[in-house]
């Protein structure tokens, strides 16, 4: 009992610790235009056109994701008034807190505290999954509830449940789907499933994806698609439910790529501990050291999500974030059951020397003419200590593999990576131009206010009409042809947003604007017309 209560203790300042190392972040870092911008766009059109349930991307059908993030969304704009980047940032670092929280309650009894915090610290610390905790995005809640749903089903096949765990199942899986779309129940089935196959229990399939978990799954998702065909339509509810399931999964019209995907880029996906991961995933099983019913859970989730998402069409690396989990916690398990383990030593020696190499590459990186150019944060101090700690700590974790102390040299990687996070979290402010659009929208749009004017146009920039988040009006698009024709298709006055690299590309584009006042902001400028 007091080694649970100090493991709980021990957890919480984890977590707190955690969530400060990202504070300033959520604090500093502007939107991405990819993304995140698009999302708040949408929930901003959504509050002016009073729709709850379907949504559109400047007047065009948006069916590619369910609605709980929009909400999300779209309720911290009611609350606050604008969109405030810490309160949507909670919506993917609290679920990535509650997986490790998941995770670690889920082998705490099996393996040393020393090794259960190192799984948290490994996981947190990989690519994509600390990635997906500070970006504003709706795939680490969809994570959350996957885990918890297989958490769930292991329970209940350990015969471990609580009486509400039965229900609990259905009401994950089904807040899953709602978060992110079919990938939410696939995952859960097919792991499942394949686990009962492999244990001989596939006749007990009913006592988890039974009556309950059906009705849970039937009611929730008749209900959201009656709401959705009674105020979009039978077209919007046919691109949601079919268009954007089943033709993504067989013939993707969007992020559409080979089978061996996944291949290439879980490497970096995880890293820095892919090598070390995938190395023990790799030997365990030729070793045959799958002991237990849990393993044998933990290794099918893995090859069972790999497999299923190199089947389907559409792929991201992001979409193999519910494995990522899996891959970190059969490492736990696995870690100290190798007779020896001197062998693992270059799989974490390689990333370490990788860091290691931080503070030169940035020294030299300054001296050289176009990247301090291009690159002129890194000149600044926060860069540069944060070049610093991940140098220390790699060179501190070869030490420690130097002698044999595997954990140690995980932990120093791990806690200099946090370290370093937080860090470069004060540069974001010198960084932000190189991320997105806020800085280049306020200086234009107090330009427009004080000139009055009320028309946007952007050429060559992909993307660029969510930018009506910040500027209140939308910009419209313009080409080459257009800029020179003899009519101009722009109202004048109006600002002109163009890239950098198209002025130093097209002399036309460039004749254009020679004479006009403009602004250079990161990358981009917006010229006054």
């Amino acid at each position: 009992m007091l080694r649970i209560k100090n493991g709980c203790y021990r957890n919480i300042l984890f977590y707190i610790m955690l969530i400060m190392v990202v504070f300033p972040m959520f604090l500093f870092r502007d939107y991405t235009l990819n993304d995140e911008l698009k999302y708040l766009s949408i929930a901003d059109e959504a509050l002016r056109n009073g729709d709850i349930f379907t949504f559109t991307n400047h007047g065009i059908d948006y069916a590619d994701k369910p609605p709980l993030y929009i909400w999300i969304i779209m309720l911290g704009k009611l609350l606050f008034g604008t969109h405030s980047m810490l309160f949507l940032g909670i919506f993917s670092l609290i679920p990535a807190l509650v997986v490790l929280h998941v995770m670690d309650k889920w082998v705490n009894k099996l393996v040393p505290r020393s090794d259960s915090l190192n799984g948290q610290l490994m996981l947190i610390t990989s690519g994509y999954f600390i990635g997906s905790a500070v970006v504003i995005r709706m795939d680490m809640l969809m994570c959350m509830f996957i885990v918890l749903s297989l958490y769930t089903f292991f329970r209940i096949y350990s015969s471990e449940e609580k009486p509400r765990d039965k229900y609990m199942f259905g009401v994950y899986i089904f807040m899953a789907i709602f978060s992110k779309g079919p990938v939410g129940i696939l995952v859960p089935l097919l792991s499942t499933v394949a686990f009962l196959i492999i244990k001989g229990d596939i006749k007990t399939i009913g006592r988890y994806w039974g009556w309950r978990t059906f009705s849970i799954l039937l009611v929730c998702c008749g209900l959201w698609f009656l709401m959705v065909y009674l105020e979009g339509g039978t077209e919007y509810l046919n691109n949601l439910v079919f268009n954007q399931t089943i033709n993504r999964a067989i013939n993707s019209f969007h992020h559409k790529e080979p089978i061996y995907y996944y291949l290439k880029v879980i490497w970096y996906s995880l890293a820095p501990w892919s090598f070390l991961y995938i190395g023990i995933l790799i030997a365990g099983l030729k070793q045959r050291l799958i002991k237990t019913d849990l393993e044998k859970f933990f290794v099918t989730i893995v090859l069972t999500t790999f497999i299923l998402l190199s089947l389907v069409s559409s792929k991201i690396e992001i979409y193999m974030l519910p494995a990522f989990p899996f891959f970190a916690y059969i490492t736990v398990l696995w870690l100290s059951r190798f007779k020896s383990q001197k062998w693992m030593t270059p799989l974490v020696g390689l990333p370490a020397f990788i860091f290691a190499l931080a503070l030169p590459g940035v020294i030299v990186a300054c001296f050289v003419p176009g990247i301090s150019v291009d690159f002129p944060v890194l000149k600044n101090v926060f860069v540069i200590v944060t070049a610093l700690v991940l140098s220390a700590s790699g060179i501190y974790s070869i030490t420690n593999l130097f002698r044999c102390k595997l954990n140690r040299a995980i932990s120093v990687t791990a806690y200099g990576i946090l370290v370093a996070i937080f860090l470069s979290s004060f540069a974001f402010p010198k960084m932000n131009p190189k991320i997105g659009m806020g800085e280049l929208c306020y200086k234009a749009k107090n330009q427009a206010d004080q000139r009055s004017i009320q028309n946007y146009y952007f050429f060559n920039i992909n993307r660029f009409e969510n930018t009506d988040v910040y500027l209140g009006a939308e910009p419209k698009v313009v080409n080459e042809e257009e800029l020179n024709s003899a009519i101009p298709k722009i109202q004048w006055p109006a600002i002109l947003f163009i890239r950098q690299k198209d002025i130093e590309r097209n002399a036309a584009l460039s004749k254009f604007i020679l004479e006009k006042e403009k602004c250079r902001v990161g990358d981009f400028f917006f010229v006054i017309l």
